[in-house]
């Protein structure tokens, strides 16, 4: 299977650059898998689209402010602004770490992403915020490109050290949105259920949910459940190989409680439908499903199942999502949930009607 039999048109002006103003303001599109059927709809609309006995997992999993702007050693007279707008190029000396996984907290090392990656090497210092009040030391560099870094000081606990990030990081919005992060997203780029911090990419699809909607939800008898997977770098990953099969996906490490794996595994025995909110709860749910030989296991792992058509799943009966890139791993996912055909159609039928796209965009309800 190529790459390419995922590729579609998308016009930039439909990637949505900002959120809407109220969160379930956003279209829907319905697809029906089995005859490939789709119809407008909007987000409001999927209570009445659930049935009474249906289980809705969602992904709680808490975005941090992974990315930080800084300098390298040596270079102290910069502006304040971490890149040139008018050129669109770091300017010397300034740099930009996303990070994407904590690997220990004494000391307190982590993989990341790095601008410029060539000019940063191993055994390079490096500053951040306006008082240098974290730094880092370049460790390795790993696999896929990215550095192993350390943090300093030593801070007394894990809270501190994230109360820090807080204060100097950034909202690391995705790459297609073009404009820095603002206030606003602080609030509007994390889910009204987040709980577990861990992620460096938000569960897009459980951005138009508000308490009033999920009040709704569980008022038609439909019951709620919640599993967490730390979204990393597999989010930022694109496809570099001709042939889907070629592809390996990152790990992203993800918990399901005890009180969670019985609500789906009673589910799962009573044929009542498990719906999926966001590819990241979709991957959790069939890793952790094989991983049980047939039942959903409590207890902590990591994903790097790569889903694509062909795939057989065996937990999740219809999900919901936005849409993604053309080519992307995420867009394979959908494929093999709705069929490729279907989803493509649906797809372009989403672009005529100029939906939004992406994080910030509008979403699908399959079934």
């Amino acid at each position: 299977m190529l790459i390419s039999d995922f590729h579609f048109h998308l016009p930039d002006e439909l990637i949505a650059q900002d959120p809407l103003a109220a969160r379930d303001g956003s279209r829907m599109l319905h697809l029906q898998r089995t005859s490939g059927h789709y119809s407008d709809r909007l987000f409001r609309d999927l209570p009445a689209l659930l049935r009474p006995g249906d289980l809705v997992v969602f992904n709680n999993t808490r975005v941090f402010h992974a990315r930080l702007y800084g300098r390298r050693q040596g270079v102290h007279a910069q502006p304040v602004s971490p890149h040139n707008p008018a050129a669109g190029e770091f300017l010397h000396g300034r740099i930009e770490v996303l990070l994407t996984r904590q690997l220990s907290t004494q000391p307190n090392d982590w993989e990341c992403l790095v601008r410029p990656g060539r000019k940063i090497g191993v055994g390079e210092r490096l500053f951040f915020g306006e008082h240098d009040e974290l730094q880092a030391e370049v460790l390795a560099r790993a696999e896929f490109g990215e550095r192993r870094i350390r943090f300093h000081p030593v801070f007394q606990s894990e809270d501190d050290f994230f109360a820090a990030l807080d204060r100097i990081g950034h909202v690391p919005l995705p790459p297609y949105i073009s404009r820095p992060d603002s206030s606003h997203d602080r609030e509007r780029y994390q889910t009204v259920y987040a709980r577990q911090r861990g992620s460096v990419a938000a569960p897009t699809a459980g951005l138009h949910f508000t308490p009033e909607t999920l009040d709704r939800i569980r008022q038609r008898g439909v019951e709620t459940t919640d599993i967490t997977l730390h979204v990393g770098l597999g989010t930022f990953q694109p496809v570099h190989v001709e042939c889907v099969e070629d592809h390996k996906l990152h790990s992203e490490p993800y918990s399901i409680s005890a009180a969670a794996a019985s609500a789906i595994n009673q589910a799962l025995r009573a044929s009542r439908r498990v719906i999926a909110v966001g590819t990241t709860t979709v991957r959790t749910l069939e890793h952790a499903i094989r991983l049980g030989a047939g039942t959903i296991p409590a207890g902590a792992s990591a994903a790097d199942l790569f889903i694509y058509p062909g795939f057989e799943f065996k937990a999740v009966n219809a999900m919901l999502t936005n849409f993604h890139l053309p080519q992307s791993t995420l867009l394979m996912l959908v494929s093999a949930f709705g069929g490729r055909e279907n989803v493509l159609h649906a797809y372009n039928h989403a672009v005529s009607e100029h939906y939004r796209f992406y994080s910030y965009g509008d979403c699908m309800f399959i079934e």
